[in-house]
């Protein structure tokens, strides 16, 4: 069954994070996450000027979970550009 053994997998995460925690390489920022009820998604929102150094954190945990990058901003900074646009 895929959702038993995603919540295997989650478990394994969490030990991980316990003893070894968030492993992320300096420049990477850590902003906040979401996770499904039933522990099988974990929606994160991290930041960085360099797409190296989260590539760098991903590798410390691919073994354990499956990545999916969006790149996105804030509303505030939507709203500039799309002034920005508006104004060329």
């Amino acid at each position: 069954d895929e959702s038993l053994a995603r919540q295997q997998e989650a478990l394994a995460i969490y030990r991980r994070l316990r003893e070894s925690g968030r492993q992320m390489p300096a420049g990477l920022t850590f902003v906040s996450s979401w996770i499904t009820a039933d522990r099988t998604r974990c929606y994160q929102v991290m930041e960085c000027d360099d797409r190296a150094l989260l590539s760098e954190w991903m590798s410390h945990w691919s073994d354990l979970m499956r990545f999916e990058v969006i790149p996105v901003m804030t509303s505030a900074e939507a709203a500039a550009r799309a002034e920005e646009a508006e104004n060329e």
